[in-house]
């Protein structure tokens, strides 16, 4: 069964039959139809606007609530969803094969009750592969797997970064902004935050409440250029959730000055709504403090239109800002700016605290339990160790194109000390090199092969790792300490491959329940796995390390078909990005370059035709 904690408004549609409009204390939330397949799934997410709610299961699937609406509970016809999220009058779902899914006004204004594929309507081709989504007022944005944003939807107060008066909505995506790690919006926002790979924030749209942390000098209304946040607190950017009337950024310390680093909060906007406990108004991102939570850790936070909820590491809800309709969970109602603590009942997974998350809708809030899975496998590896070191790295190569690394593979390769960082230093050889010789330099340290390429193994021999200390300890951080192996071994046709198992867990289900399992000792064991051709298995083993496809790989339907069988054996249909729809865009956009190629060939040979016909003509005249 799952555990849903709801408070707020209780109106159109009426949730709970026999309560009143407003909830003013955390009740268990029960869904309709409780037998159905996909409700007795556990809940993966949820995400709540104005006019519905989506509850996404993990299984894949989702049920919305919809306001006005008979009947107001549905099933979304849309298999293998990964993320869902709700603005005002809009929605957007994106699955696991990369494809997003959106309905509202502004999306599709004829058939605004109907989900449209949205990434297909993106120009370029190459482009159509979504990592992430977020949602705004009646706006969405898209994150591409290139890093590019792209925003579709309303743009009345210059929140797709676009001056609103030439551009005031649009129905196909419009690129926004390159080179991006993250995006940040919010169900009621009408504005947006990008951050680059430098850790460089823009922000653009509605600064009527100076919700966008500009600073004193930059009071107008409307911002409708992507412009640079400056002041911007020292740390790690973690999340900003926004409202209509304030933005909140959650900041981790630097890793470096503490092994276990602080979170804290910072808030602007609107002096009643940002929890600072101020008279006027906060013109750029401040620190939110409190008694109640300053010896504590941040665990999660969500933002609704003018409220905000906080979960600490303690097992405290705390909250602030607007509770007319009792969002805030207490029977006080009224505007809240102290922050305040919520009662709670007693949760029956209270022990697992760092697996309960937030939503805020417009007027309400939910607070729930979401055990770990492994559909985002590096995200919820976080989860589950509570370890900084499986974040990812970012490096730059010479042409500034940007590529990324696990940084506990990094750190279990590499000989990092308390005197010198081995990471700047493989940035600082990466940084003179192409994306091609640096991804094999990555290759080198996955696999902890130097044949690959004697030159660049030369170069960055004095920084991998010789210290069995290390390599210990790094074993011991995701495997059982009783290990003897840290690399597995995979056979085919007589030859061996190594991989971290590390890697295997992150990328495959099959190996992640192996190696995770505390009854079986499988630290010698050995596949034998025959099937694919040594070209299908160069792409297998590539993707494995890199999440991507070699350029210069012609795919062919004999390899696709081969890579199916490889993803169905390692159980990788989970995975992020997923091998087979990249191996299948790879493809189609290799039959259209041919058919392009041929195309122009045919136009070639047609002005040809007709400049020797020309020439005839003038020939015969003379």
């Amino acid at each position: 069964m799952n555990e849903i904690l709801f408070f707020g408004e209780n109106q159109y549609p009426k949730l709970f039959k026999n309560e009143p409009d407003k909830i003013t204390k955390p009740i268990q939330f029960k869904f309709e139809n409780e037998n159905e397949n996909e409700n007795e799934k556990q809940i993966k997410q949820i995400s709540s606007g104005y006019f519905s709610t989506i509850f996404l299961f993990k299984n894949g699937k989702a049920i919305e609530y919809l306001k006005y609406s008979n009947p107001h509970l549905q099933k979304i016809q849309i298999k293998n969803i990964q993320k869902a999220t709700v603005g005002f009058s809009n929605e957007a779902i994106l699955t696991i094969e990369g494809n997003v899914f959106a309905k509202g006004k502004d999306i599709n204004p004829k058939n605004p009750k109907e989900f449209i594929n949205i990434s297909s309507l993106i120009e370029d081709t190459n482009d159509r592969i979504i990592q992430d989504i977020a949602s705004g007022y009646n706006s969405i944005y898209l994150l591409t797997s290139n890093h590019n944003v792209y925003g579709i939807g309303s743009n009345n107060y210059g929140q797709l970064g676009f001056d609103s008066e030439t551009l005031s909505k649009t129905q196909k995506p419009i690129l926004m902004m390159k080179n991006v790690s993250k995006i940040f919006s919010g169900n009621s926002s009408t504005c947006v935050f990008l951050l680059n790979s430098n850790q460089e924030l823009f922000g653009c749209g509605n600064n009527e409440y100076v919700q966008l942390g500009l600073g004193e000098l930059r009071k107008e209304r409307i911002i409708d250029k992507l412009t640079k946040i400056q002041n911007i607190p020292k740390g790690k950017i973690i999340d900003i959730k926004c409202g209509w009337f304030h933005s909140i950024m959650l900041i981790e310390e630097d890793e470096n000055q503490n092994q276990n680093p602080k979170r804290k909060l910072y808030s602007c906007g609107a002096s009643q709504y940002n929890g600072l406990v101020k008279d006027e108004n906060t013109y750029e991102f401040t620190e939110i403090k409190s008694s109640l939570f300053e010896n504590d850790n941040i665990r999660d936070f969500s933002v609704g239109y003018a409220h905000t909820l906080i979960l600490t590491s303690n097992k405290k809800l705390i909250g602030f800002g607007n509770n007319f309709y009792g969002e805030l969970g207490t029977v006080d109602i009224g505007n809240k700016s102290i922050p305040i603590q919520i009662e709670l009942p007693k949760l029956r997974f209270n022990e697992d605290i760092f697996n309960y998350h937030i939503s805020c809708g417009y007027f309400n809030s939910f607070l729930y339990y979401s055990s770990p899975s492994f559909s985002n496998l590096e995200e919820d590896l976080i989860k589950l160790f509570e370890r900084k070191e499986f974040c990812d790295i970012s490096f730059k190569t010479e042409n500034g194109e940007i590529i990324e690394a696990h940084k506990l593979i990094l750190k279990y390769r590499l000989n990092q000390n308390q005197n010198e960082n081995q990471n700047e230093k493989l940035k600082e050889i990466i940084s003179k090199k192409s994306i091609k010789e640096s991804n094999q330099i990555f290759e080198m340290i996955y696999s902890n092969n130097s044949i690959i390429n004697p030159k660049l193994y030369s170069e960055i021999k004095e920084i991998i790792n010789l210290n069995e200390k290390i390599e210990e300890t790094m074993k011991r951080i995701y495997l059982n300490e009783n290990e003897n192996e840290k690399d597995f071994i995979i056979e085919r046709k007589e030859k061996q491959y190594k991989f971290p198992k590390l890697i295997l867990i992150m990328r495959s289900e099959l190996y992640r329940g192996m190696f995770l399992s505390v009854k079986n000792d499988t630290s010698n064991k050995v596949t034998d796995y025959s099937e694919l051709s040594n070209k299908s298995f160069q792409i297998f083993e590539y993707w494995i390390y890199s999440n991507q496809i070699k350029e210069e790989i012609q795919i062919t339907q004999e390899i696709i078909n081969e890579i199916q069988i490889g993803i169905d054996y390692f159980q990788l249909n989970q995975t992020y990005p997923n091998l087979f729809d990249l191996l299948n865009n790879k493809f189609n956009n290799q039959n259209q370059i041919q058919i392009q190629i041929q195309i122009q060939n045919q136009n070639q040979i047609q002005i040809q035709n007709q400049n020797s016909k020309k020439k005839k003509e003038k020939c015969l005249i003379f």
